[in-house]
């Protein structure tokens, strides 16, 4: 397995209850937040919001937030991961039918007052699952924009050109 040289998540943040408030956070994290629920009522969304690669990371090794992939564990294993992140697949197998655990897998991983950040390939399947979260009673759920590997429709060889590896994030391979 090769690995980048990185800095681990910090222990995490007291952030819970439904009573999380954005300005109890530090005035970064609090405005990353803020900005991202804006834009979702604005457009509608069904979650908390949508997050770029480089603030769900700030939030993730600040400790304010949970960072969970949505992948399939061939994903997992064939493109790589986010170091300590958290794993519970939205869908399995090369098929890719609907993880039946899914609520439970994601319960297992974080608190439902946890601040939530998913992420998949491209960005799809974390959105559906930040809805499917959001239903279920987790509070604070936000899809990483663009995912791991960018959106397929905008180019051919999505891995380089959007997504969190792009963008030069921290990624363990293997």
């Amino acid at each position: 397995m090769s690995t980048l040289a990185i800095d681990s998540p910090s222990p995490r943040v007291a952030v819970s209850g439904a009573e999380h408030r954005d300005d109890a956070l530090p005035p970064l994290h609090a405005e990353i937040l803020q900005h991202a629920r804006a834009a979702a009522r604005r457009d509608g969304l069904p979650y908390a919001g949508i997050l770029e690669p480089e603030d769900a990371w700030e939030l993730f090794v600040a400790g304010t937030a949970e960072l969970v992939d949505v992948r399939t564990q061939e994903e997992l294993r064939c493109v790589g991961r986010v170091p300590n992140a958290a794993h519970a697949a939205w869908q399995l197998g090369a098929a890719r039918s609907k993880n039946p655990r899914f609520l439970k897998e994601l319960g297992n991983c974080v608190s439902k007052d946890a601040v939530v950040l998913l992420l998949c390939r491209s960005g799809k399947r974390s959105a559906a699952a930040a809805e499917a979260a959001t239903r279920a009673g987790f509070l604070h759920v936000f899809n990483v924009r663009e995912g791991c590997e960018g959106d397929q429709e905008l180019a051919p060889g999505r891995a380089a050109n959007s997504g969190w590896r792009q963008r030069g994030l921290p990624w363990v391979q293997g």
